[in-house]
């Protein structure tokens, strides 16, 4: 009789640590933005046509501004977002886009995009578009960018934010990833963001 006790008391303790360990507030990686509004709805083209924010309403958005003649920051990140989806379950994936606005509209073509960003993931979407379209775009989302001398080899080179912005289902900015963030905490924010 005191055995059963004794294991009803063990399960019950068991399904309480249970219960707190699943049921705990999820501490996310990135900062927490409350956005009182939607996010600003752009279009820029891509190798396939026009992309605009809002086509990818009911999944998750990742945006992030670089350009592909980046040498370390842009494919340092956009690496690990693609590990990031790998680890997760393909239908988890398949519920987060991550596009990719080139800061570099006079090198970045669409077609040079489109090769560039599927070495990462093969659903990312590169866009670019005139610069005047691309400085009020970056404004709007907080992205600081501007060109500096490189050398004889590179030409000039273009220092800017190195956040990653999540947009949630419903459109609105909901996290940002500050550059370093690893493979596992983007994964761990994403299932949780995916779950609500």
């Amino acid at each position: 009789m005191k055995l059963k006790i004794a294991l009803a008391i063990g399960v019950i303790f068991a399904g309480l640590a249970a219960g707190l360990y699943f049921f705990r507030p999820h501490t996310f990686h990135g900062t927490v933005i409350q956005s009182p509004e939607t996010s600003y709805d752009f279009t820029l083209s891509s190798a396939n046509g026009d992309v605009s924010l809002s086509d990818y309403r009911g999944k998750l958005v990742l945006v992030y501004f670089g350009y592909t003649f980046c040498p370390d920051v842009c494919p340092a990140t956009l690496a690990n977002v693609g590990q990031a989806l790998r680890s997760m379950s393909e239908s988890q994936a398949d519920d987060v886009q991550l596009i990719m606005v080139s800061l570099d509209p006079g090198r970045d073509t669409p077609e040079k995009l489109a090769e560039y960003v599927g070495h990462f993931y093969p659903s990312f979407v590169g866009i670019t578009g005139s610069q005047e379209t691309i400085e009020q775009v970056a404004s709007l989302y907080g992205i600081f960018y501007e060109k500096r001398d490189g050398s004889d080899a590179t030409g000039y080179l273009i220092d800017h934010t190195a956040t990653l912005l999540v947009i949630d289902r419903e459109g609105y900015l909901k996290l940002v990833f500050p550059f370093g963030v690893t493979v596992e905490e983007i994964a761990d924010d994403l299932k949780y963001m995916l779950r609500q």
